[in-house]
């Protein structure tokens, strides 16, 4: 009975280093946020927040991971109106923005701890965009002649590209360009 105590308070410790760690990389960035100041902000030493975390690697994954489970916890149910909803949002958290796009291309290498995280990410992501872009077709929502799965890859290249250009450029409204872009998307 004990163990599933400590459990479960261990389950608990490690939601709490993933909404802290949100909000100081949110603010401070990847550069920026460091193991030692996420560690202070919820009380651990940095040994202490690697109990529950292998690396500093595998720690901002997981802060990826939970970045899209609160992302997609409001979903409305038209995921393309979510989608703008969830890049509006980027723009309130650069921070968040610059962990991803620098974990995405440092995750290319096989060997980096967010390799698989992303992989499974955008396989996950084009399937669910291309069912829902089916789906859409089928009740008459989106145009007919789109190929799902071809579109489904170019939303996410534009979700993505949208955000370089954002962290170029701050001035880059993200959320409008990919409301213009899926807009073109719907059945007239």
């Amino acid at each position: 009975m004990t163990r599933r105590g400590s459990y479960a308070k261990g389950v608990a410790k490690r939601e709490e280093i993933l909404s802290v760690a949100l909000d100081v990389v949110a603010r401070r960035g990847y550069a920026g946020a460091s193991v030692r100041e996420i560690a202070e902000a919820v009380g651990l030493s940095q040994a202490g927040l690697l109990h529950y975390f292998d690396s500093k690697g595998e720690l901002f994954t997981a802060i990826l991971e939970k970045r899209d489970e609160v992302d997609y916890a409001g979903n409305t149910g038209d995921f393309l109106d979510d989608l703008v909803r969830v890049v509006a949002h980027n723009a309130e958290v650069p921070g968040l923005v610059r962990l991803f796009a620098q974990l995405s291309l440092e995750a290319a290498d096989p060997q980096h701890p967010a390799h698989d995280f992303f992989r499974d990410r955008y396989a996950f992501l084009r399937e669910t965009l291309t069912e829902r872009i089916r789906a859409g077709q089928a009740d008459g929502s989106l145009r007919a002649a789109l190929d799902p799965e071809r579109t489904a890859t170019l939303i996410i290249a534009a979700t993505d590209g949208l955000q370089a250009q954002f962290l170029l450029d701050p001035s880059t409204d993200m959320a409008a360009e990919l409301a213009g872009f899926l807009a073109d998307l719907r059945a007239s």
